[in-house]
């Protein structure tokens, strides 16, 4: 006879997250970030708080930016670990919305517990509902259904006998991996039910390492053997597999030159003799020019995002051929690419035994002395100390603080590509970025999440001023936690990255600097003081020395400290980078947007060309 345990549907669901665990023994949710309101608080609330001294419970002050944290934490586990966000239905369940689809985007686990309508539609409709005048099934939660990789409704308790296994094995899965969305009716989390006790028993989900189709594996090979100038664009995926050994011994094998995305940054030091540095609209010199002359690219673990491929115009050799391996298939068969579909550590020792004593010939040296000739005056201290510093100085400061143990982190505006182009990560997982989706306020949420995943680190954020405002309510929470992160504010009094794009199209500058918008009393916003307000220890500096001088500071504080700077709105690093797509309009009253529409289908042209 089989034994029971009657629980009711949220004990239940507690009980089974907290009792999987992935290959080296931890729990693969951490906890779970919770804001109560009437839809889950009954639920879902009785049941953490039962769980309380073995699974713990996290309380934000945000939805979204709880997700956040939760999607960052999972980032810097390498996918190893992830974490659950609860809240209630109508605006808590929709805020976290944004979080999912850059949970998607970014390929990463995250288990969203959004409360529902009652399944037995008793109240209907209930405080915060969405009613769909012409479907009686849908809810606010049908908005996840697009940004999620599995989606399910919980209308009973014995569906999370199903619901449960295929979220794990969704988040565990290297080609699934993504956000799951368990929509669970608020009547149904307090329903009991008589589970297996099977059903509770440990399980350790191991991540699947598949290995490449032997006639994927062959046309590979071949198509390497007859290249003469390959290169190899390294993605997120490298770090997720744990392949960033793997992908240095391949390079230094065959001599192969390396170029790095936002997200594959930091898979080989940056000083490495291959490490031709970042790619893309905002890469380094020396890797474009050389993926421009190349006849073969070998993607790994990346998804070719346009800012990756200049818009598809970086790749200029119009002999090159495009090789994919990714443990993805949709990945791996984009733009025509030669699919190698596997894991990228299984990928690359495979690759190696099939290519044998080949050998290329690596990139000259100059490439690499050149760029850095070029832009490491940028980030040095300037010699006018009263100058407005620009955000490459602000980098510089901040590099020379770093140790090897520093996370640089951004996700949205100007830092990402000027970290990008400028930031020398020393090893991996030192440089964590969210630019799949680029989403701002993701910045302090996010470093919290990096340190509660590698509390020895030392992570500093990187935040403008537009993406702190957007949110910033989690650095309360890690003052509450005492959690220590340092975050430096760039205060440029607005957009300033989409005033340039803006100023780089024809248009003329409108609503994204403060002093561009509309306004009766002009913007004077006391970073420092707000931040303060929430328990950081916060200063504002007035330039490059005093930054520094303050970040010295920051080692010895004992939760969050953030430090303040205005910024110059306007310089941009002028060396390297690429053009990127987008659209200037065909028509305007202005001679500036005439005169970019003319270059920009010039640009379009040499792409088709």
């Amino acid at each position: 006879m089989t034994k029971t345990l009657r629980l009711t549907a949220a004990q239940a669901l507690v009980r089974y997250v907290a009792a999987q665990l992935n290959e080296d023994g931890d729990p693969f949710i951490a906890g779970c970030w919770a804001i109560f309101g009437h839809g889950n608080v009954a639920g879902l609330g009785e049941a953490l708080y039962g769980a309380r001294e073995t699974f713990q419970t996290w309380r934000g002050h945000n939805e979204q930016t709880m997700a956040h944290a939760a999607i960052a934490y999972a980032k810097q586990s390498g996918r190893k670990r992830a974490m659950a966000v609860t809240s209630s239905i109508g605006p808590g369940a929709t805020n976290m919305v944004t979080a999912a689809a850059l949970a998607h985007v970014n390929r990463l686990p995250l288990l969203l517990l959004p409360g529902d309508v009652f399944a037995n539609r008793g109240p209907d409709p209930v405080l915060q509902q969405i009613e769909d005048f012409g479907d009686g099934t849908v809810s606010a939660n049908d908005c996840f259904k697009p940004v999620s990789r599995y989606f399910d409704r919980i209308t009973r308790p014995e569906q999370l006998l199903t619901a449960l296994p295929r979220a794990f094995a969704c988040m565990t899965d290297p080609a699934d991996c993504g956000p799951v969305t368990l929509a669970f009716c608020q009547d149904v989390q307090a329903e009991a039910y008589d589970w297996p006790e099977a059903f509770f028993e440990p399980r350790v989900w191991h991540q699947r390492r598949p290995r490449p189709d032997l006639g994927e594996l062959t046309r590979v090979v071949a198509a390497l053997k007859s290249a003469q100038s390959p290169v190899i664009v390294a993605g997120g995926g490298v770090h997720y597999a744990g392949a960033c050994t793997a992908l240095q011994d391949f390079a230094e094998r065959f001599q192969i030159p390396v170029v790095e995305t936002q997200a594959g940054k930091s898979a080989l030091p940056w000083d490495h003799p291959l490490n031709l540095g970042p790619v893309g609209v905002t890469g380094a010199a020396s890797a474009n020019t050389h993926c421009e002359g190349a006849d073969l690219v070998l993607g790994v673990g990346t998804r070719f995002q346009d800012f990756t491929t200049g818009s598809w115009g970086l790749f200029k050799n119009p002999d090159r051929q495009l090789v994919s391996l990714n443990v993805a298939a949709y990945d791996a068969m984009k733009h025509g690419a030669l699919p190698l579909m596997a894991d990228a550590g299984v990928g690359l020792a495979d690759l190696t035994d099939a290519l044998g004593d080949s050998r290329f010939t690596a990139p000259s040296e100059d490439l690499k002395a050149s760029w850095f000739a070029a832009v490491d005056p940028l980030t040095a201290p300037p010699t006018d100390g009263n100058a407005l510093p620009s955000d490459q100085q602000v980098i510089g400061a901040v590099q020379r603080a770093a140790t090897p143990d520093t996370v640089v982190m951004c996700a949205a505006g100007t830092m990402p590509g000027e970290l990008h182009k400028l930031w020398k990560a020393p090893r991996p997982g030192a440089y964590h970025m969210e630019y799949g989706y680029s989403c701002m306020g993701y910045e302090v949420a996010g470093a919290m999440g990096i340190k509660m995943a590698q509390p020895d680190r030392d992570v500093i954020c990187m935040v403008g001023d537009g993406s702190y405002m957007m949110a910033n309510s989690e650095l309360a929470t890690a003052q509450m936690m005492g959690i220590k992160i340092t975050v430096v504010i760039t205060d440029n009094r607005g957009f300033g990255c989409i005033n340039r794009l803006q100023m780089g199209t024809g248009g003329a500058e409108f609503n994204n600097l403060l002093d561009h918008a509309h306004h009766v009393t002009p913007a004077q916003i006391d970073f420092a003081a707000h931040a303060a307000s929430m328990g950081a220890t916060a200063v504002k500096v007035s330039n490059i020395e005093a930054l520094e001088q303050a970040l010295i500071q920051a080692k010895s504080a004992s939760g969050p400290f953030v430090v303040v700077i205005d910024t110059d709105p306007y310089p941009s690093t002028p060396d390297g980078g690429h053009w990127w797509d987008v659209a200037v309009p065909e028509v305007s009253d202005r001679d500036e947007v005439n005169d970019a529409r003319r270059a920009y289908e010039a640009a379009l042209r040499a792409r088709l060309n």
